[in-house]
C-alpha cells in the first residue's frame, strides 16, 4: 500500500482583503523529493512556503504532513526547518550556538548530545572548525550554509528553503545550488524550495511548480517543463523561447501545416491530436533557440541577424523575420541575412487559440 505524501496542499488559498496570494493551490511533494516553487515576483510562491511553515494561516484549504492535518499547528511544532533569505541568524550567538539554537525545542536525532549534532551537521555542510567563530565574520556562501545547518539541526521531516541564495554572486550560487542538492540527496529530506530563478530551479529539482497569480500553472520535471510546457505563460518564463501563432490549414495524423505571418510551417502536435485541433483552428506553438537550425531543410526561414551575444559556449542570435525577433542559438557567430529552419518534432503546441 501507497504510503502517504509527505507534504500536501489541498485546495489552499489565502486572501489579505480584496487580494488573492494564494488561490485554490493543491499540491502534493513525495518523501525525499525536492520540489521547487518558482515564478514571477507576486505569483504566490513564498506565501506559500510560510504557509506550510505556519507562519500564515490560509484562508480555506488544508494543509497535511505524512497524512497529518496541521491545521491550528504552531511553527514550532511543524517538524519544519526553515531557511530563510536573509538567513537570520542571530549575531550574538557564536556559530555554534546558532546552529544548536533549535535543539533548545527539540531533542537532536538518532540520540547524540548536541555538541555531537552541531560538529556532525557543520561536517555536513563543508564547514567543520567554525564553532566558535562569530556569524559577521562569514562569508555570506559560509552563512547561507550555518542557517541550513541551523535549520536541520532537530532532525526535521521537512526542510522549506525560501530564496537562501538570492543575495550570493551568481558563481557562488552555482556552487551552492550544487551543495544545497548534494546535502538534501544525502539526507533525503524532503524539500520545498523557492526561487524566482528558473535556471536554479531546473538544476536542483525533482519537480517544479511554476506558479502564476497564485497557483500553479503547471507541475512537472524540468526537462517535461522546459520541452513541453503546457502553456504559453511557462513556454515564455522558463528560458528563452520562440512563439509563433497560426491558422491551421492541414492535418495529416500528427502532422499539421501552420500557416504563420505568409509561411507555411509543418508543426508536430505532440500530445495535441486530431481531435483537439482542426482545420480553420489559430493556435500557438514555441521552438527552443537552440533547435533552430541555420540552413536547415524544414520551415525555412529568411531573417536578417539585428544582434549576436557572445556566451561562452554558444552564440545568442537575435534574428528579425518578418518584422518579429526570433532567437537562435548557434556556435558560430551569424552576419547579415540567413535562412533557419527547425524539424516539426522540436515545434510544441501550447495552446489552441480558436
Amino acid at each position: 500500500m501507497a504510503s502517504d505524501p509527505a507534504l500536501e496542499l489541498d485546495g489552499v488559498t489565502r486572501r489579505y482583503g480584496e487580494t488573492t496570494a494564494v488561490d485554490d493551490l493543491s499540491l502534493s511533494v513525495a518523501e525525499g523529493e525536492f520540489f521547487t516553487l518558482v515564478g514571477p515576483s507576486g505569483c504566490g510562491k513564498t506565501t506559500t512556503l510560510r504557509l506550510i511553515a505556519g507562519f500564515e494561516a490560509p484562508t480555506s484549504g488544508s494543509i497535511r504532513f505524512g497524512g497529518r492535518d496541521v491545521a491550528g499547528v504552531p511553527p514550532e511544532d511543524r517538524d519544519a526547518g526553515v531557511v530563510f533569505q536573509n538567513y537570520a541568524l542571530f549575531p550574538h550567538m557564536t556559530v555554534a550556538e546558532n546552529v544548536a539554537y533549535g535543539l533548545n525545542f527539540a531533542d537532536p536525532p538518532s540520540g547524540v548530545s548536541d555538541d555531537e549534532r552541531v560538529a556532525e551537521l557543520l561536517d555536513l555542510v563543508d564547514l567543520p572548525g567554525t564553532q566558535d567563530r562569530d556569524p559577521a565574520s562569514l562569508s555570506g556562501g559560509q552563512q547561507q550554509r550555518v542557517a541550513m545547518a541551523r535549520a536541520l539541526a532537530p532532525g526535521p521531516e521537512v526542510l522549506l528553503l525560501d530564496e537562501p541564495m538570492s543575495a550570493l554572486d551568481a558563481k557562488l550560487r552555482e556552487q551552492l545550488r550544487v551543495q544545497v542538492r548534494n546535502i538534501q540527496q544525502e539526507l533525503d529530506i524532503t524539500t520545498v524550495y523557492v526561487t524566482h530563478d528558473q535556471e536554479e530551479a531546473l538544476a536542483v529539482s525533482d519537480r517544479v511548480a511554476v506558479m502564476r497569480d497564485g497557483t500553479a500553472e503547471q507541475v512537472a520535471t524540468p526537462r517535461d517543463l522546459y520541452h513541453r510546457p503546457t502553456s504559453r505563460f511557462v513556454a515564455e518564463f522558463i528560458g528563452d523561447n520562440n512563439l509563433f501563432e497560426g491558422q491551421v490549414r492541414a492535418v495529416n495524423e500528427k502532422l499539421a501545416t501552420v500557416e504563420a505571418d505568409e509561411e507555411s510551417l509543418t508543426v508536430d502536435l505532440g500530445s495535441w491530436n486530431e481531435e483537439s485541433i482542426s482545420v480553420g483552428d489559430r493556435i500557438a506553438f514555441c521552438v527552443r533557440p537552440e533547435a533552430m537550425v541555420v540552413g536547415g531543410d524544414s520551415n525555412r526561414l529568411g531573417a536578417t541577424v539585428e544582434s549576436a551575444e557572445f556566451l561562452g559556449e554558444t552564440t545568442r542570435v537575435t534574428l528579425d523575420w518578418a518584422g518579429r525577433q526570433l532567437l537562435v542559438r548557434t556556435r558560430e557567430p551569424l552576419d547579415g541575412d540567413v535562412a533557419v529552419g527547425f524539424d516539426p518534432a522540436d515545434a510544441h503546441v501550447v495552446e489552441r487559440l480558436s
